[in-house]
This record gives structure tokens, C-alpha cells and sequence, in this order.
């Protein structure tokens, strides 16, 4: 008796290990997609009530075991999670294997409970079979049938939906649905004027002191010397109080989203409006490096791509001139910052040049000292750099010299000066007998030309022909001789012609080198205008 118990006792203690150990491997080893799948097999081989754990019916197969030794149950492999059914209103939880008729009902009350308390579902009917739901009836239009839809996909033990709303697309029911949306915007908005009125007033205040701080130019012209960086400065100070003051706005009402919106879309616009605007940012960029360069100042002498004038100011579009001419020129300053600048201003000392040629029998280097005796003897010309002349070219009757004078053009008109100096070189060298050469022509007849006057020639009086056809001895022709004089008094009448006229009334203006004052007075006075521009040229910013 005590034998059979103890047997007993010991089978029935081997048996519950077993149990535990596969109660505690089924615990680890179990997939995480099965959680909530039953394991009734599971219970009833380990003999625990149903009742207790209804989710528990995976099926175990006892292994076979010797007499008097435990069996090991073994765990069937457990099937691969159902297919989920595709489609466009499919609930892709998983579709239990014994759906309920109860469950069916309860899913098909829930969903109308649901629909009962949104406006325009009320007229949804819904039919629920093995977790199928059909919807019939009507929606006022599409967005209120895929709410519906969007709804019942959202309940766990729905399958599938079939959509067979209909759409009335009512005209009443939807201006009525707009009207009442419109209206309860409108409420809100009423509510919310307190509110709103606190954050204009606040970006109001906000963008006040901005343009407040932007407009104090005194210091913005203290923190940077040069115009436009202290202007963009003051504009960008300005900008980020709007930015502030209008985030603070938003974020008291409650807004954010807005200014996100806002943002997104300021970007989107910017990207655009800079290709669209791409040559004027250039010319603004060309604005900003131009002014901290500073290359030239006002009233310099300056040649910019062949367009020569005289600087007036500087602007953040464009670079205006004073041109030689008298008239206002404007230059885009992207242009300017491309192009290349010639700065007569910048060294005053500047060289012209000119030519003359002089008779091939004659001597260069004597024509050129008596040249540059002749340029030296100038006011206006410089003594360091000294005037030079050197020979540039010999021809077949004549000799061309080069002089190359130096003047300072602060005080000197650079043309005036030019055409005075060629006048008296000219005369200079005429004077000691130098003679200016003349063109020479030669005249090229063809062969059958040549042949009619031969037999012109052969017509006339042997005798006299021969008497023309003979080579004599050059000898000094007496009328070349009165040629030469006749010229010369020519020359001498020409020169005591000059000589009286430059004695009369206003000589002096031709002989004058001096710059006129006129183009200067009229530079000055368009540098003295006001100009809603402002003026980026600073002579107290540095100078590349």
C-alpha cells in the first residue's frame, strides 16, 4: 500500500515537472505574431481548465517514454500567420479562424453607435457577415463616405469593407455642411478677437522698435565707415524684428503651423523670385563689394569698357558719370565690377604721345633735338619724367619720330596740351629747315598704252623726236628754282598770317592748357544735388 503511493506520489511529482518545464519552454520559445493566439492544445495536454486560459489551444504531441518515466510533450510547429487580404479598405489585422454571429452583431452596433454621433453618417446602414462590412446608404459627398470607410477599417475584428455608399452629392445637404462650417469658424474667430488683437499689438510693437533701431544711422555708421554695409546692416536688423515680432504673434494665438506654412512657402517664392531677379541681385552683390573696394573716388578721371568720365557717385544700381562731353551717363554696377577701370586720377603724371616725319636726306637726331628744345620750352610740360623722342620708322622719303611728352593732368587739359606741343615741334623744325615730306605718287601705265604713245611719238618729225628722246645732264631747272621760292613765301605768309591773328582779342584761350572749369562746375553741382540714393563712395573708407 505504501509501495503503490509512494509510486504514485513520485509519478505524479515527475508528471508536474514535465508540465512546468513545457509551460516554461512554450513561455520563451513562443513567437511574438502568436501572443494573443488560443493554446487550447497546450491546456488540455497539461490538464489545465479551458475555462481559465481560453487563449491557450495549441495542440502537443506526447513523444513516447519508457515505463515509469515522465513523457515529454512535444510543441507542433506552429502554421505561418494567415494572409492578409489587399485591398483598398482591408484591415490588415489578422482574421480569426471561428468567427462568432455575437461578434458579427457586435461589431455592426459599434459601428453605428459610431455613425450616429457624425453628422452626415447618419444615413449609413451597415451589415456585418463572418467580419465582412458592407456600407449602403448615403453620404453627402466623397469626403464623408471615405470618412466612414477610414472608421470601420479602424475596428480590430472588421475583415474587410465593401464600399457601397452612395454618394448623393446633394447640393443642400453640402452648402449646408460648408454653412455650418463657415459659421463655427466664424464663432471662433469671434471668440478669439481678444487674443488676436493682443498679437497685432504685440508684432506691431515689435516691428515698432525694429524700424526705430534701423533708423539710427549714426550708429550703424559708427559700427562700419562704409554706407552701404552700415545700410544693409539696418535693413537686415530690421527684418529679424519682423520675423520675431510675427513668431511671437503666432505662437500667442496658437499658430505655429502657420508660420511653418509661411516659411515653407517663403522659400519655395524666394527660389523662384531669384531666378527671376538673378541679374539684380548680381548688380546688388556688385553694389555691396564695390562699396567695401572702393576703386575710385568722386571727381576722378576714370575709363570704364571706352565709356570715359568723370565720377559723381556711386550708387547701389548703378555707377553715375559726368562724361567729357557734359552729359550724365549711368553704368550698372555689375558691369562696373566686371569690367576694367583705367584711373587717369589716381597718378596724375600722365604721357601723350605724337608723330611727325621729317625729309629722308635729313638728319633724325638733329630733328629731335630741335624738337624737344622746341617742347621743353613749354609750361606745362614736366621735367621729370623728361620728354623723350625716339625714331620709329623709316620710309622711302621720310623719317617718322615719336615724341613722348609727360604732363600733370590735375592742372592741365590733356588735349589742349597734346595739340599744343604737335604746333610748335612743327614749327620748331620748320624753322631750322627741317622739311615735313609730302606723299609721292607713282603713276604705272599698262603695255599696250605704252606702245600707242611710242607710235605717237614715231608719227612726229624724226628730227624733233630725236631731238626729245636725248639724255642730257641734269642741270638746276630755273622755273623749279621759282617754284621753291614761290613756296617758301608761301610758308613765310602763312606764318606772319598766324603770328597776327594769334596777337588778337582770346588768344591766349587757344594757347591755354589750363582744364575747363566748366565740366568741373557742372561735376560739382551733381555731386552737391540731393539723391534719395545714397552715396557709397566714402573717403574715409580704404581704398584697394
Amino acid at each position: 500500500m505504501n509501495t503503490h503511493f509512494d509510486r504514485s506520489t513520485i509519478r505524479d511529482f515527475i508528471k508536474a515537472c514535465g508540465q512546468m518545464l513545457l509551460l516554461l519552454s512554450i513561455l520563451f520559445a513562443f513567437p511574438v505574431y502568436a501572443a494573443g493566439e488560443e493554446v487550447t492544445g497546450i491546456t488540455t495536454a497539461l490538464g489545465i481548465d479551458t475555462a481559465e486560459n481560453p487563449a491557450a489551444d495549441k495542440p502537443l504531441l506526447d513523444a513516447p517514454s519508457e515505463e515509469g518515466a515522465s513523457a515529454s510533450p512535444v510543441v507542433i510547429p506552429e502554421p505561418a500567420p494567415p494572409p492578409i487580404i489587399s485591398g483598398e479598405s482591408t484591415n490588415n489585422a489578422q482574421i480569426e479562424t471561428t468567427p462568432t454571429p455575437q461578434k458579427d452583431n457586435d461589431i455592426r452596433q459599434r459601428i453605428q453607435g459610431i455613425f450616429s454621433e457624425i453628422e452626415g453618417l447618419q444615413a449609413v446602414n451597415v451589415s456585418v457577415t463572418q467580419g465582412v462590412v458592407t456600407l449602403t446608404g448615403e453620404t453627402p459627398n466623397e469626403k464623408k463616405a471615405q470618412q466612414a470607410i477610414n472608421l470601420t477599417n479602424r475596428l480590430t475584428d472588421v475583415v474587410t469593407v465593401e464600399d457601397r455608399i452612395d454618394r448623393t452629392l446633394d447640393v443642400q445637404d453640402n452648402v449646408t455642411t460648408v454653412y455650418q462650417g463657415l459659421k463655427a469658424q466664424a464663432k471662433n474667430l469671434v471668440k478669439a478677437l481678444p487674443l488676436l488683437l493682443v498679437g497685432i499689438v504685440l508684432f506691431a510693437l515689435v516691428t515698432w522698435f525694429g524700424s526705430w533701431l534701423s533708423n539710427r544711422k549714426k550708429m550703424w555708421q559708427r559700427l562700419t565707415p562704409n554706407p552701404f554695409v552700415a545700410e544693409l546692416l539696418s535693413q537686415t536688423v530690421k527684418v529679424i524684428f519682423i520675423i520675431f515680432g510675427l513668431i511671437l504673434a503666432l505662437s500667442l494665438i496658437g499658430a505655429e503651423t502657420i508660420l511653418g506654412t509661411l516659411l515653407g512657402g517663403a522659400g519655395v517664392i524666394g527660389i523662384a523670385v531669384g531666378f527671376a531677379v538673378k541679374d539684380t541681385i548680381e548688380n546688388y552683390i556688385a553694389s555691396l563689394m564695390l562699396s567695401i573696394r572702393q576703386p575710385f573716388r568722386a571727381r576722378d578721371h576714370i575709363l570704364i569698357n571706352n565709356q570715359e568720365g568723370i565720377v559723381v557717385r556711386l550708387t547701389s544700381r548703378a555707377t553715375i558719370l559726368m562724361t567729357l562731353d557734359g552729359n550724365q551717363l549711368r553704368i550698372p554696377n555689375a558691369e562696373v565690377f566686371k569690367a576694367t577701370i583705367l584711373n587717369y586720377t589716381k597718378n596724375p603724371e600722365r604721357r601723350f604721345t605724337f608723330e611727325l616725319g621729317v625729309d629722308a636726306n635729313d638728319d633724325p637726331l638733329a630733328a629731335i633735338k630741335v624738337g624737344l628744345d622746341a617742347i621743353h620750352r613749354l609750361a606745362f610740360v614736366l621735367d621729370e619724367p623728361k620728354a623723350v623722342a625716339v625714331i620709329t620708322n623709316v620710309g622711302d622719303s621720310n623719317i617718322i619720330l615719336e615724341f613722348q611728352i609727360w604732363v600733370d593732368q590735375s592742372d592741365t587739359d590733356f588735349s589742349k596740351a597734346r595739340s599744343i606741343a604737335i604746333r610748335e615741334t612743327k614749327h620748331a623744325l620748320e624753322n631750322e629747315g627741317f622739311s615735313l615730306p609730302e606723299p609721292i605718287y607713282r603713276l604705272r601705265f599698262n603695255s599696250n598704252l605704252e606702245k600707242a604713245f611710242e607710235n605717237m611719238q614715231a608719227n612726229a618729225n624724226a628730227d624733233s623726236a630725236k631731238s626729245d628722246m636725248t639724255i642730257t645732264p641734269k642741270v638746276p631747272d630755273k622755273n623749279q628754282n621759282e617754284d621753291n621760292s614761290v613756296y617758301d613765301k608761301d610758308k613765310k605768309q602763312a606764318k606772319a598770317r598766324a603770328k597776327l591773328i594769334l596777337q588778337g582779342r582770346n588768344a591766349d584761350e587757344v594757347l591755354n592748357a589750363r582744364p575747363d572749369d566748366k565740366l568741373m562746375e557742372k561735376v560739382e553741382q551733381e555731386i552737391a544735388e540731393s539723391s534719395d540714393e545714397t552715396d557709397l563712395l566714402n573717403n574715409n573708407s580704404p581704398q584697394e
